[in-house]
């Protein structure tokens, strides 16, 4: 057999968390040391091969047909019914289930999840001011953001995720102690997730004094992504608090991400003013609205001109198909060029007390939504879920093509149809055509006991 090295590392696998070590990582991340001397659930040391050849087969590709990935140093290289092994390579059977590229979470927030820690009951509140004084407080009596971050990502690695975007709070009382925790975080899991990272002014950038210097300083830090969060109604000054963005991005060569829950005529005004600074800027493909409330609350017309701005500015949108409110017509913006993509947004936080990371739950709660039920409207929710993700934050070498990185996951489902409608619990993920675990299994989600 070619290329074989053998690495022997525990593989911790708990009730409640599933995360294990690479063949190819130098160092195991922090989330399965803290599992281990935690005492959870163990099994003796596992050996990992890292070989050059991989074939796997009796696996079938979106549309339910037959196919092989034969795999060399972590790409692939041939794909089809009738690919075959090369001499010494690993064969491994998938078992008849479907193949589908690793996911991509295009909006999370790591730094303020209660995953990890013990379960928070949510508490009502009358004005968003309310809500950040609860959260405030409630974060203030979790464990530290470097260990919730931590178990956030594992959660989310074992439900298949292999890249994300997360939001993190910036502003002139945290300062940058929140990004220097989730950059922490990162460094951890590079190699095993690839974690974008925007610089979040959840309290305003012209309202919060001092604000527009730390977001400076936040990319300079390291954040990829300047952020910002409803220019009118919570600055007061959209001018103002899109000149302070946009100047940054232009000066730090940085992406744009702006959370917009301004709703009707004041959001459509406000996507109009974004696509129209972008375009100004030569920014396009570089800036994204989160959220966008507004689009699923006009009529059909309001949005055309809309998307027609934003298809033409090169301004994409996510959307997390949230439960209580109006959001994007996902296949009225696509039809019109607009790149929507998705993303799980608060997870277990003051926020909300819902998600567990699945970004493949995410894309059936999008297609739920939206109405999709045929197999080809199907398939644009689990395209939000994978492809349009990774072309937003620049995952290259992305899918299950010739040539691309041998990162996906297999589940038990007759098509990639069956699998948004359904969720399968069970995954087999694979990076890089290494697997997470050795075997398929089943993540559940984590608490404190």
């Amino acid at each position: 057999m070619r290329g074989i090295a053998t690495f022997n590392w525990p593989l911790a696998i708990a009730s409640d968390i599933v995360t294990a070590f690479p063949a190819n990582r130098r160092a195991v991340p922090a989330a399965v040391l803290s599992a281990i001397r935690a005492g959870v659930a163990q099994r003796p040391p596992h050996t990992f091969r890292v070989m050059t050849d991989r074939f796997f087969t009796n696996a079938v590709d979106a549309g339910g047909q037959p196919v092989n990935l034969a795999v060399h140093d972590g790409r692939f290289v041939a794909i089809g019914a009738d690919c075959t092994a090369a001499p010494g390579a690993e064969t491994i059977d998938l078992g008849g289930r479907v193949v589908l590229p690793g996911f991509v979470d295009g909006h999370i927030h790591l730094d303020k999840s209660f995953v990890g820690d013990r379960w928070v009951p949510h508490e009502p509140v009358g004005s968003l001011r309310e809500r950040l004084a609860v959260e405030k407080r409630q974060l203030a009596a979790a464990p530290p953001i470097v260990e919730r971050a931590n178990a956030l990502i594992a959660q989310a690695a074992a439900f298949g995720t292999i890249a994300m975007r997360s939001h993190v709070d910036v502003d002139a009382t945290t300062g940058l102690s929140n990004l220097q925790a989730v950059m922490a975080a990162r460094e951890q899991w590079r190699g095993v997730v690839d974690i974008e990272l925007v610089a979040f002014p959840q309290a305003g950038v012209v309202t919060c004094p001092g604000t527009a210097e730390i977001l400076d300083a936040a990319v300079r830090e390291g954040a990829d992504v300047v952020g910002g969060i409803d220019p009118t109604t919570l600055d007061g000054d959209a001018d103002g608090q899109l000149d302070i963005v946009f100047g940054i991005a232009e000066k730090r060569g940085a992406k744009i991400d702006i959370h917009l829950h301004e709703s009707g005529e004041t959001g459509i005004a406000q996507l109009l003013r974004i696509a129209a600074r972008t375009r100004a800027a030569g920014l396009g493909g570089r800036v994204n609205v989160s959220h966008a409330y507004a689009l699923g609350q006009v009529d059909h017309g309001e949005v055309e001109r809309a998307a027609a701005a934003l298809a033409g500015a090169g301004v994409s949108i996510l959307t997390n198909a949230p439960g209580d409110c109006a959001f994007p017509p996902v296949r009225q913006l696509r039809d019109a060029g607009v790149h929507v993509f998705a993303g799980n947004d608060n997870i277990r936080d003051a926020w909300w007390p819902y998600g567990n990371g699945d970004m493949l739950q995410r894309a059936m709660m999008v297609g739920y939504r939206s109405g999709f039920y045929t197999d080809e409207a199907l398939a644009i929710a689990l395209d939000m879920a994978t492809h349009a993700g990774a072309r937003a934050i620049g995952k290259a070498d992305y899918g299950i093509a010739v040539g691309c990185e041998a990162s996906f996951v297999a589940v038990r489902a007759p098509n990639a149809a069956a699998a948004v409608a359904g969720v399968p619990a069970e995954r087999w993920v694979f990076r890089r055509g290494e697997s997470d675990t050795g075997a398929p299994f089943a993540p559940a989600q984590r608490f404190t006991r």
